[in-house]
């Protein structure tokens, strides 16, 4: 008999358990009674969640073999988790889905389709966000500017949620990135991709994890990542602002030898220029300080996350950083 195509299902998670109980019943259904040629593996990644949420897992993992879980020693953020997570995943392929809901499981037989047309890499895309007007404004001009200082080509209203071959996922396992931005690296590593329009639902319980600052920290780490155009940009303004300078100098010198009775210089001039140059000084400088964030985090090399325990796992499953 043909050994069964294995499918693994990889969540990430944190303080959601009024959502693992459900999506554990949903993907098992689904599985069963579409899916039922494949079979299939539920990888949770948990990131120290406060709640209730692990013991929940601890029941689903000794009720259901198909169940699996990992707990993080502490909370690894929204980036590192995740990639984790798609590393410890050796099934076939690996979809990758959120516990809330959001990200629809009855997609995953629509998503297994296009993998078995020959689609290694199919990723799910929002028809639109759902993001407040100034929050929403932002996030397209970010993707604006993001496309045209970076070499690749940036996902957008992409959050993670798709499907992953095998081949993509052992690329991704070799990688070892202190710093992980998935949606940079599917446009990186070359591997074609097929697009699933979705509208993405509320939240079915629990509130956002996203902040505006964890929004900043993610929109930081893919422009320091996949940019060098912004450090050079830094050099132009500064280069510019010195030669505006350089001819607004010979103007006032020409002017006051010109007119040396009743041109005055004042000092408007100087107090404008101070402010102004040290707004742009600064601005550098704090953007300088996000570059070298970035490579200090890659040459302290610490491990993506530290696993605190893994439930279900075989003894000959390798834990890749």
């Amino acid at each position: 008999m043909e050994k069964k195509k294995l499918i693994s299902v990889v969540i990430p998670t944190y303080n959601e358990e009024a959502n693992v109980g459900p999506m554990t019943e949903t993907l098992t259904k689904i599985f069963r009674e579409q899916l039922p040629e494949y079979d299939y593996e539920i990888i949770y990644i948990d990131n120290h969640s406060k709640d209730n949420t692990r013991v929940l897992l601890r029941k689903q993992c000794e009720a259901d073999r198909h169940v699996k879980a990992i707990f993080n020693a502490r909370n690894f953020g929204q980036l590192r988790s995740p990639v984790h997570g798609l590393k410890q995943a050796y099934g076939d392929c690996v979809v990758r889905l959120n516990a809330d809901f959001q990200d629809p499981p009855q997609m995953i037989p629509e998503l297994v389709r296009e993998w078995e047309a020959g689609n290694r890499i199919v990723i799910g895309i929002k028809r639109k966000t759902e993001d407040g007007p100034l929050i929403g404004f932002a996030r397209r001009q970010y993707y604006k500017i993001l496309r045209k200082i970076t070499d690749i080509g940036h996902i957008e209203n992409f959050t993670g949620f798709g499907l992953y071959d095998k081949a993509f996922v052992d690329v991704v396992r070799g990688i070892h990135d202190p710093v992980p931005y998935l949606r940079g690296m599917i446009a990186e590593l070359g591997f074609d991709y097929k697009t699933v329009l979705y509208d993405r639902p509320q939240r079915k319980a629990g509130k956002s994890k996203n902040n505006f600052y964890s929004l900043y920290d993610i929109a930081m780490v893919g422009i320091t990542s996949y940019s060098k155009v912004m450090l050079r940009f830094a050099t132009f303004v500064g280069f510019g602002i010195g030669f505006l300078s350089f001819l607004i100098a010979i103007f006032y010198f020409v002017m006051k030898l010109v007119r040396w009775d009743w041109f005055r210089t004042g000092i408007a001039p100087l107090v404008i220029g101070v402010f102004f140059l040290g707004g742009v000084e600064l601005f550098f400088i704090g953007l300088m300080g996000e570059y070298i964030l970035s490579i200090n985090q890659r040459v302290l090399n610490r491990p993506l996350v530290v696993e605190e325990e893994r439930l279900n796992f075989e003894d000959n499953t390798p834990l890749v950083e």
